[in-house]
């Protein structure tokens, strides 16, 4: 036997408005666009990537720690590709600071990989800007290895 709940105005609200953020989202959770961001609170460059990261539409929810290092063994970030902030975005992993661009990229190409790092703090990626921008690669990493995905100067793919 099956019961049928009366669809009240409030209700009929709510199901309009999920099928149009549905409909928006092009069907996508609407939590794949929140990243999520572990970073240590007295750290400007993180703020600044953090910035970088809002100024590009994204929203960001921030978890400050000073101790990154259990965040990143947990989410399996290769020690050689650490940095100084780590994030998770669409069940992806992003290390260091990582342009926009890439993680639109990375969100529309939807490859089978563990996330997308730029190891060690290059001048000029976002939120280390300042001085002479010096080129710096974009790495997809996984268990199936490593791949340049992308090549910046400061914020402009090459």
């Amino acid at each position: 036997m099956s019961s049928i709940v009366p669809l009240t105005r409030r209700s009929a609200i709510l199901v309009v408005a999920g099928t149009a953020l549905f409909a928006t989202t092009g069907g996508r959770a609407v939590d794949e666009q929140i990243i999520t961001v572990h970073k240590d609170p007295s750290c400007g460059c993180c703020s600044g990537w953090v910035k970088h990261l809002q100024q590009a539409g994204f929203a960001v929810a921030t978890i400050e720690t000073a101790d990154l290092e259990p965040v990143k063994t947990r989410l399996g970030v290769p020690a050689d590709l650490a940095a100084c902030h780590t994030a998770q975005i669409g069940g992806y992993v992003i290390e260091g600071h990582v342009p926009a661009v890439a993680l639109r990229r990375l969100l529309n190409d939807k490859p089978s990989v563990a996330g997308l790092a730029v190891p060690g703090m290059p001048i000029g990626a976002p939120g280390m800007e300042g001085g002479s921008p010096e080129p710096y690669e974009v790495v997809l990493f996984g268990a199936a290895g490593r791949l340049t995905y992308m090549r910046f100067v400061g914020n402009r793919a090459l």
